[in-house]
């Protein structure tokens, strides 16, 4: 009796071994189905950050512009931008460093 329990229990163990390799199988698939769009909006974003760095001239004559066409408002960004900055540096010194 206790060879045939054994028996029972070594075919029960190799089932679920099969159903939790599918199961593993079947989240891999759901799990790239589902991080597929934000993956690549994330290679997007990275690929035009890389754009940006080799082509920096762009984004400056951009802010030109909006500096030649409305003097005002880039004033006002710059300002608030500035003090962005600032506060991102101050807190950056106040956190303790990561370990």
């Amino acid at each position: 009796m206790n060879r045939q329990r054994a028996a029972v229990l070594a075919l029960r163990q190799q089932i679920l071994l099969l159903r939790s390799t599918e199961l593993r199988g079947r989240l891999a698939i759901d799990a790239t189905a589902v991080l597929r769009r934000p993956l690549a909006l994330a290679d997007r974003v990275q690929a035009g950050w890389r754009w940006l760095r080799a082509n920096p001239a762009a984004p400056l004559a951009a802010v030109v512009v909006v500096a030649v066409l409305r003097p005002r408002r880039a004033w006002r960004w710059g300002l608030q931008l500035w003090w962005g900055w600032r506060t991102l540096r101050r807190l950056q010194r106040r956190m303790p460093q990561a370990r």
